[in-house]
């Protein structure tokens, strides 16, 4: 298992792998945030491909085959376990020998034959509550992963659609989800995007991913999601939502903080 209830578990990186750049310079200020901090459980993220983005021509990522080579590189050389996500059955194959989790996107996240693939990949799944579901709901997705034999299943909360172009974040979801038998996560970063609000583009508030990862924490999330980037204003995707590199390690301690004061 990959999840160890003994230490925080946070997933982060960049929204997209972007090219090779990128990818170090996060990884590497990651592998100086996990060596000050044992209590932390890190895996790095990122997306080969972007296949949702608003608009024809949002930039999507360098793609498959090149995305892969980036996580391979990261897992191999900063010795992170590594997750990306996948939007077809027929992705995983290629995707499971390099990577350590198979995440499922949020607005994929009832398509029964990509759960099932996923969890027969031999590697954990992270699937991501829609926008558009209830709590409660979790639990039929975990059953198909389940009956699908999945070895290790996380479920992460990212927020509920508020009328339009708005996320909120129900702080009982925790609970609720709880009730899966398997860790819940927060995604701290989508939770705060605003779809679509930049008319060919999300916006996005990332004033508030620190409040909102600490409430989720005393609520009883088991990790933290979060995007970060060397330059958020020039990512090619995500950008109003990411945390800027540099103000990560402030951001985990006092994330650290709340996670030691709920577990003592």
């Amino acid at each position: 298992m990959i999840f160890d209830p003994q230490r925080l578990l946070l997933i982060a990186g960049p929204c997209s792998l972007e090219n090779e750049g990128v990818c170090r310079a996060v990884a590497g200020a990651l592998a100086e945030v996990r060596r000050a901090r044992p209590e932390l459980n890190l895996v790095f993220k990122g997306s080969f491909d972007k296949a949702n983005r608003t608009a024809w021509g949002g930039a999507r990522g360098p793609g498959l085959a090149a995305g892969l080579e980036l996580l391979a590189l990261v897992r191999r050389d900063y010795g992170f376990p590594v997750l990306t996500d996948v939007h077809e059955s027929a992705q995983i194959a290629a995707v499971a020998p390099v990577c350590d989790v198979v995440q499922i996107p949020a607005f994929l996240c009832r398509q029964t034959d990509l759960l099932l693939a996923a969890a027969a990949s031999g590697r954990v799944v992270n699937v991501k509550k829609g926008q558009f579901l209830s709590p409660p709901e979790m639990a039929q997705v975990v059953g198909k992963l389940r009956e699908g034999g999945a070895c290790e299943i996380w479920q992460t909360e990212r927020g509920t659609t508020f009328g339009y172009q708005n996320l909120v974040v129900d702080m009982r979801a925790f609970a609720i989800m709880e009730r899966n038998g398997c860790p819940t996560i927060f995604d701290a970063t989508h939770a705060v995007q605003l779809p679509g609000a930049g008319g060919s583009r999300s916006g996005g508030q990332r004033e508030f991913v620190a409040p909102l990862a600490r409430a989720a924490l005393a609520a009883g999330a088991g990790g933290l999601f979060v995007e970060t980037h060397p330059e958020p204003d020039r990512a090619i995707s995500d950008g109003p939502n990411m945390v800027p590199l540099g103000e990560l390690p402030a951001l985990v301690d006092r994330c650290l903080a709340v996670w030691r004061a709920v577990r003592g």
